[in-house]
């Protein structure tokens, strides 16, 4: 594995859980990462260690992604504290405020999902894409990673605002793909399963008989190290052919199955 300093890389929703592990994955392909996340600052803590321990630079950044007034200012800060971006890492993001009937699902908890799993995740990538573009590094790899979800694809009637939000980022990191091809900027969307985190918690047991019964073909739950694996192998530019590609990190479970 490459251990050479790649340059920069930003996670968002960084401070734990899959973002975490991102950051992490990151430091160890080479990378100073920005962690930026809504989570009070002795929360990412843990993190910021990790990276640092590994011999890169962490910076902490407190943002909203939802708040487009503000992606100024953070990458700002992010090129501040560690140079050009290199790798954006679109990881933050949220479920249904209650998991429920979708025919109970309530403006409150659509409005908030498209906020920030959709139109606050697009207009930071659409920023850090200038961004890349107007400061180029020609002698680094560049990489966008959008995180989605199983749910892209396959359906979760009890939370549907989430399950459209990841479908529509699934096609904004394929227009991506193909308008950033030209500026040498490789775009991919990384799709993971059941994953054990705090938002998969709810629904452990469903998940556990769902992977017991054959649901996911490698018979386990997904960890956020499988998905930091993935980003980081993306971003070290192992796949230096490739963009606009989809990632899954599931297990399987994405296989289509009589």
């Amino acid at each position: 594995m490459a251990s050479d300093l790649r340059g920069a890389a930003l996670v968002t929703g960084g401070a734990r859980g899959i973002g975490s592990a991102a950051c992490l994955a990151l430091a160890r392909a080479g990378f100073d990462v920005a962690v930026v996340s809504l989570e009070p600052p002795p929360d990412a803590e843990s993190t910021l260690a990790g990276v640092r321990a590994l011999g890169r630079r962490a910076v902490y950044l407190r943002s909203d992604i939802a708040d487009i007034a503000a992606h100024g200012a953070l990458l700002k800060s992010a090129h501040a504290a560690l140079g050009p971006l290199d790798c954006l890492v679109n990881n933050a993001g949220v479920t249904s405020l209650r998991r429920d009937d979708m025919l109970s699902l309530t403006p409150e908890s659509f409005d908030r999902c498209v906020a920030i799993n959709l139109r606050g995740t697009f207009f930071l990538t659409q920023a850090v894409a200038r961004a890349m573009i107007d400061e180029p590094t020609p002698s680094r790899y560049r990489s966008i990673v959008t995180v989605t979800s199983v749910n892209a694809d396959i359906i979760g009637e009890n939370r549907a605002d989430y399950c459209i939000t990841k479908a529509g980022l699934s096609m904004a990191s394929k227009l991506f793909a193909a308008r950033l091809a030209r500026e040498h900027v490789h775009v991919f969307e990384v799709r993971p399963g059941i994953i054990r985190t705090e938002m998969t918690a709810p629904a452990a047991e469903r998940y556990d008989r769902l992977i017991a019964d054959d649901g996911v073909p490698l018979r386990r739950w997904g960890t956020p190290e499988d998905v930091g694996t993935a980003i980081a192998t993306i971003a070290r530019g192992d796949l230096p052919f490739d963009t606009g590609e989809v990632l899954n990190v599931g297990g399987g479970l994405h296989l289509h199955r009589v």
